[in-house]
């Protein structure tokens, strides 16, 4: 499923931005919902959607640890 989705962590993705977990979020919606681009009736559902994947996105994306990931020194 979504192979066009890339890998948001390291040591895959140094600097994840808001566009990049937009675009995986868009990119999951767009997979499960079957729309390309939703009919007017059923576009702010689907843009909900997506915001809801890109926050839980960037929770994990704060909350996981990548072992034999180097630390920040500090």
């Amino acid at each position: 499923m979504c192979r066009s989705i890339k890998t948001l962590r390291p040591p895959f993705a140094d600097d994840v931005t808001e566009i990049d977990m937009h675009a995986a979020a868009l990119q999951y919606v767009r997979k499960i919902s079957g729309f390309r681009k939703p009919a007017a009736h059923n576009a702010e559902a689907f843009d909900r959607a997506v915001a809801a994947v890109a926050e839980a996105t960037a929770e994990l994306l704060a909350s996981i640890e990548v072992r034999g990931a180097a630390k920040p020194q500090g």
